[in-house]
């Protein structure tokens, strides 16, 4: 399944993005406030690739996005309800997150039983805080120490 947004393509992984998703998972910037250290090699981002693709074949929601025919992020629910997003920081600023992110939304809740989403952001992340914030999530709780 696709989704087109005005100036998105959300459609689902497949093994030849790897180069494209380590270029995101790689770089120390995007993976600034995610819940591992960046990508050191492919040989990391594969198998995450990988999870990725077979999640989708059993119902998972998530999506790779595309601009102007290059893949800018991932958007969506891996593993439902957990939602997330992460774009390439070239791409930053630009509405890009909050345009993926509401398509996804959207979709997730026109085609799965889920009646809510979660996301689980690190509270410095101003940015990724603001999206969500207008896409309608509120904060439940805080938890110190979850990952790294």
């Amino acid at each position: 399944m696709e989704i087109r947004t005005e100036r998105l393509l959300l459609r689902p992984p497949h093994m030849d993005d790897l180069d494209a998703m380590f270029e995101i998972m790689g770089n120390p910037t995007a993976m600034r406030y995610w819940s591992t250290l960046p990508h050191a090699s492919r040989d990391v981002t594969r198998p995450w690739l990988e999870r990725m693709i077979a999640r989708n074949a059993v119902g998972g929601e998530d999506f790779l996005i595309e601009h102007e025919g290059r893949v800018i992020g991932d958007v969506g629910a891996g593993r439902l309800p957990d939602f997330g997003f992460i774009i390439h920081p070239d791409y930053w600023g630009r509405g890009f997150a909050s345009e993926a992110a509401a398509a996804a939304i959207a979709h997730i809740f026109a085609h799965t039983d889920v009646d809510r989403l979660d996301a689980d952001v690190d509270p410095r992340n101003a940015a990724s805080l603001a999206v969500l914030g207008k896409l309608g999530f509120v904060e439940t709780g805080r938890a110190e120490r979850t990952f790294l």
